[in-house]
């Protein structure tokens, strides 16, 4: 199972679960369990210019990444004030307040396990309490004090620069296999969240493709969501051929059999997100490995 759809900012809407616990805040949903996804609810959260967010918490577990303005998140007796490209991960059940600063904001959301829509039971709670805003402050990655958040930078993703050392002031991470690029047959991963900022039920990180990289069609025991956010790719979905830009996005059910091959001469990167974690092992179920099983045993 799969599916197909475009972030478009005319497409979001208020929820109703936080009328009269919010002001200028819309959200379009990308995925969620009316598209076939029992572990994530995927969308594109808004707020307007001095929008807000009042105490809240949720039996799902959150990250929120930042695609422009800055957006203050105060949780854990913390403000942070997250610009473009910083992420931060909410635990199950922590309360936290949203706020605009200068200007509308838009960033990328993550909830898993997916929300509740049965009419049944309630995930999503107000608690009434005010959080104090604090000084904000801009994560830094090497402050231990700031362990659930994180930032995407470029240069994270450049392989040459990564392959000499720097001076000990000059990471804004501090390198370790936790923050590691992973690098492999022109394909780029660099984590962004998992466990190690508290996450337990999903993934997020960056893929990069440079010119001619190809991942086979495999599947996974796993959901995987794509927003592609820059470059052309191609790519073999239950055995339909795709093109995907940015802003488009692609959500790949437990089971369904995806490959990518970057095409163009130019770099292709997108934004994924997984849920539940993969485990330790066979997270990865490639197509042809067991096509060639097959042949070997004649069948």
């Amino acid at each position: 199972m799969n599916l197909v759809t475009r972030i478009a900012d005319d497409r979001a809407i208020e929820v109703p679960a936080y009328q009269g616990h919010s002001r200028g805040f819309t959200r379009q949903v990308l995925v969620s369990r009316e598209h076939g996804s029992p572990h994530m609810t995927l969308g594109v959260g808004h707020l307007a210019e001095g929008g807000s967010v009042d105490t809240v918490l949720h039996s799902f577990e959150v990250s929120m990444y930042v695609f422009s303005g800055t957006l203050l998140v105060t949780t854990q007796g913390q403000t942070n004030q997250l610009g473009p490209d910083h992420v931060i991960c909410i635990p199950i059940g922590t309360p936290y307040t949203l706020r605009a600063l200068d200007g509308p904001v838009k960033w990328l959301n993550m909830a898993s396990s997916a929300e509740l829509n049965d009419g049944r039971r309630q995930d999503t709670f107000f608690t009434g309490e005010t959080l104090v805003e604090t000084t904000p402050v801009i994560p830094d990655m090497r402050d231990p004090r700031r362990q659930n958040t994180a930032r995407f930078d470029s240069d994270s993703m450049n392989l040459a620069k990564l392959a000499g050392g720097s001076p000990v002031n000059a990471p804004t991470v501090s390198p370790s296999m936790a923050t590691a690029l992973l690098a492999y047959s022109g394909i780029g991963v660099k984590m962004l969240v998992d466990n190690q900022v508290g996450a337990q039920l999903h993934t997020m990180f960056i893929v990069d493709y440079q010119p001619t990289a190809i991942a086979h069609p495999h599947d996974h025991p796993f959901e995987e969501a794509y927003v592609f956010v820059e470059g052309e790719v191609h790519a073999l979905v239950d055995g339909e051929l795709m093109v995907f830009h940015p802003g488009d996005v692609l959500w790949a059910g437990t089971g369904a059999d995806h490959g990518f091959e970057n095409r163009s001469t130019g770099r292709v990167r997108w934004i994924e997100v997984q849920a539940p974690q993969p485990p330790a092992r066979h997270s990865y179920r490639f197509s042809r490995e067991w096509e060639h099983l097959a042949h070997k045993l004649g069948r």
